[in-house]
């Protein structure tokens, strides 16, 4: 899991366990062949990884692909109410 190479690390990160989470990360630490900061910085990172690509990568397929294009070159629609909102003064400016 090691990648070999340290980095200059100079963040802190502290987090509190129950002793049966501490036990399972300690005997996974240990099968790893890494040490704690290693395996826990780069678990942490994958799964951030994959969180945040949850919400910015969208896979499709051609097919889905060409859909969503299509929809995108349509026309927009003239939304009379949203046309008055935006016409109206910002509550979050002075003017």
């Amino acid at each position: 899991m090691s990648t070999g190479t340290k980095r200059n690390r100079s963040e802190r990160l502290e987090v509190r366990t129950t002793p049966e989470e501490r036990a399972v990360i300690d005997r996974a630490v240990a099968a790893s062949g890494t040490d704690l900061t290693d395996f826990v910085v780069t678990n942490l990172t994958v799964a951030s990884r994959r969180v945040l690509a949850d919400r910015t990568e969208f896979p499709l397929s051609s097919e889905a692909q060409e859909a969503w294009e299509k929809v995108n070159r349509r026309r927009a629609r003239s939304l009379t109410g949203l046309r008055k909102l935006m016409g109206r003064p910002s509550p979050f400016t002075e003017e």
